[in-house]
């Protein structure tokens, strides 16, 4: 093969590449909200309510108003920040329960978080009350991070993948 038809080649390539890259599933057309919260700031609020006396053996929230959004939203501001659209392929809940059914353990509980979080919408099935403890009301000198910030961090600098349990 010559050195054009090997160029020809990885262009190929990295054009399918690229069309398969710009396609997402999307678990659900509804559109159930979700808290999505960094790691690093869940730990740094609780850390402040370990010591915190009106924290004292309650419950404390971690809804940041800023950081509950749907999946397509995650995706419109992810397409925005990059100038990129993708094809949206949407997946049925009777096929996520179905993989979360049929997948061995530990593979179906990635499965099963993802269809509570984002067909489900189980995060925000409440509200909130006046006698709740939500977090970034309770510390608003802590300046958490927003999906949005989290999303510029992963253009410019991805944070490495973090160990789970499930893996």
């Amino acid at each position: 093969m010559s050195e054009r038809q090997r160029e020809k080649e990885k262009d190929k390539d990295k054009e399918a590449k690229t069309k398969t890259d710009r396609q997402r599933r999307v678990m659900s057309e509804r559109e159930k909200r979700s808290v999505l919260n960094y790691e690093e700031d869940v730990a740094a609020y609780t850390i402040k309510a370990a010591t915190d006396p009106r924290a004292c053996n309650r419950v404390i929230f971690y809804r940041p108003q800023l950081n509950v959004v749907s999946q397509l939203d995650l995706l419109s501001s992810w397409e925005n920040k990059t100038g990129r659209s993708f094809k949206r392929t949407y997946v049925s809940e009777e096929s996520i329960v179905k993989l979360s059914e049929t997948l061995p353990y530990p593979d179906n509980i990635p499965v099963a978080i993802l269809h509570n979080i984002f067909i489900k919408g189980d995060q925000l099935r409440f509200e909130l009350t006046e006698e709740d403890l939500e977090a970034s009301k309770l510390y608003p000198d802590y300046k958490y991070t927003s999906v949005d910030d989290l999303l510029d961090i992963c253009l410019v600098n991805p944070p490495k993948p973090k160990l789970s349990a499930f893996s």
